[in-house]
């Protein structure tokens, strides 16, 4: 019998992604529940009480899931999971690679702001990890997400030092209004003084009406 736990608030799911969630192809699995509040966050419904969502077990998801198993073992790909916070659901992933074995390559988009217990299970279960860091500056991370980020520069410290930094993407942007590229240029020095080695730059792009207040 599954538990509440053992349930994944799927808000979205979408197929036949190619090399933007990982190699080969993948379905992204969407988490309902953040605990960030960033300034020009991609997926607001990700926290958004109104939010559709369906609490799928992991037998339920293999099922909406496999039906691409062909092309995950074609290509190398597999499930990325995303949100929202998907690694709030660690034990829900761990249960899904019990059910795919090593067939499937799992990934995780996480911010990393996380209980270490929950990261410990997903070091356990996931392949690639792309941590989306914002910025390593505390100032700049807490007006840009309205959280600290000391508990995410720990999680990567150890997520780098268990799995090694060929399974760990660092995103760092350049967030208009937020930071710089000489921000960007000094957070990229102390993630790798951390041991990442991967990283995925780019530059965000918003509207007028996204402007920082």
């Amino acid at each position: 019998m599954q538990t509440d736990e053992a349930r994944f608030p799927l808000f979205a799911l979408v197929r036949h992604r190619l090399t933007t969630d990982g190699q080969g192809v993948t379905t992204l699995a969407a988490a309902w529940g953040c605990p960030l509040r960033c300034r020009f966050c991609l997926n607001p419904q990700s926290w958004r009480e109104e939010t559709p969502v369906r609490r799928v077990t992991p037998q339920e998801f293999y099922d909406l899931v496999k039906i691409d198993d062909l092309y995950f073992q074609a290509t190398g790909g597999g499930v990325t999971f995303g949100g929202g916070e998907p690694l709030t659901h660690a034990p829900f992933i761990r249960a899904v690679r019990a059910l795919c074995g090593d067939r499937w390559r799992l990934c995780a988009e996480t911010c990393l702001n996380i209980p270490s217990p929950l990261l410990d299970m997903a070091m356990e279960c996931v392949d690639e990890f792309i941590v989306d860091i914002k910025d390593t500056n505390p100032e700049i991370y807490r007006r840009y997400t309205g959280a600290d980020n000391a508990r995410t520069l720990a999680n990567i410290e150890a997520l780098v030092q268990r799995v090694g930094p060929l399974r760990v993407v660092a995103r760092v942007p350049l967030i208009p209004g937020y930071n710089t590229p000489a921000d960007v240029e000094a957070s990229v020095g102390k993630l790798r003084g951390l041991g990442v080695e991967r990283f995925d730059t780019f530059t965000y792009r918003t509207t007028s009406e996204m402007a920082p207040t």
